[in-house]
């Protein structure tokens, strides 16, 4: 019995659900905050430990994780708030802004329509999506950052004797957008039959972990892009970030892939518990396509975060050397000949 109350208040606890219709309801936002709080606390610690590498290599590594986390998270919030808001308003009134046929191809007659995975998948190519529309953006505002977080590492490494204050402020930020035309925008786009066919074709598929992987590689290569443009960086350290950046993302979405596929099993007995305890509530379908996009972003962010961090920083420094040596070892043969 005690076992069964322990399971049921884990599957009714008031976090988890409002984290669950959190990620439903803007999935880009929650991918951002949970990369914000991965980013600039595990991440740190995972790079900061990192065995035999160089402090300045670890240094250039965690100023680049903390200007990526917080431009990335200021810039999808500003973007994704009124993108959630206008899908809600859709949600909630569907006949006021989606044609009837839209409405028997996406909703599969289903009563609520925000029920239907057709819906769901159509909806998330906005609310996800725009965090992939957002990777070459991010990526410039994270090379933006890159100098200033430089130098403010600089200033506080010239004041080690004086304590550290911190006079941020918490701010609260609110968007007052225009909410029918943009609205109105994006049910101009779920009306299209095209949209209709691409649903139908991939609402079973792992749309979340594609579009998460894709974001993350449009962001790296643009920002491997800046970097080697960044006037401020030398040559040595662009190089141990570029191949820290490249080594990172690609060993995160492999990694991700197989720990995704590996805990489906338990993803699908979670669901069905889940259901079973939660069949009642009229936000069921909200939290399921919240189970969705929490799963590949947690995975994601976890073997970002904390273990490849470790492994890239190693790496990275290691075949900057290699190819360093390579290429001494190259020169002096042709001084030779």
């Amino acid at each position: 019995m005690k076992v069964n109350l322990f399971n049921q208040n884990i599957y009714k606890n008031k976090i988890l659900l409002k984290g669950l219709e959190f990620a439903a309801n803007n999935g880009a936002l929650f991918v951002a905050a949970s990369t914000f709080t991965l980013s600039t606390v595990v991440r740190p610690l995972s790079i900061l430990a990192t065995p035999k590498t160089d402090k300045e290599n670890k240094k250039f590594a965690l100023i680049k994780s903390l200007a990526s986390s917080a431009g990335g998270y200021l810039l999808i919030m500003a973007a994704s708030i009124p993108v959630a808001n206008s899908v809600k308003k859709i949600d909630k009134n569907p006949i006021k802004y989606l044609t009837p046929q839209s409405i028997q191809a996406l909703g599969k007659g289903e009563k609520n329509i925000t029920a239907s995975k057709n819906y769901q998948f159509a909806t998330q190519l906005f609310k996800l999506g725009l965090g992939m529309v957002m990777a070459a953006p991010k990526s410039v505002f994270t090379n933006m950052l890159i100098s200033p977080f430089l130098a403010l590492n600089n200033k506080i490494k010239h004041k080690h004797n004086t304590k550290r204050e911190n006079n941020s402020e918490n701010k609260e930020l609110t968007f007052k957008g225009k909410g029918d035309p943009l609205t109105r925008g994006i049910a101009k786009i779920l009306n299209m039959p095209c949209i209709h066919a691409f649903s139908e074709r991939l609402k079973n598929s792992n749309f979340a972990m594609h579009i998460m992987a894709l974001t993350d590689t449009i962001s790296t290569l643009t920002l491997i892009g800046l970097i080697n443009k960044n006037k401020h960086l030398n040559k040595d350290r662009k190089r141990v970030l570029n191949y820290n950046s490249a080594i990172a993302t690609g060993l995160s979405i492999g990694c991700s892939y197989v720990a995704d596929a590996a805990l489906d099993g338990v993803t699908e007995k979670f669901v069905k518990k889940f259901t079973e305890t939660n069949k009642n509530s009229p936000k069921l379908s909200k939290y399921i396509e919240g189970i969705k996009i929490a799963k590949p972003t947690l995975i994601l962010g976890i073997t970002y975060y904390a273990l490849i961090p470790l492994i890239s920083t190693f790496l990275a420094e290691r075949i900057d050397n290699a190819s360093h040596h390579k290429h001494l070892e190259s020169a002096q043969s042709k001084k030779t000949t």
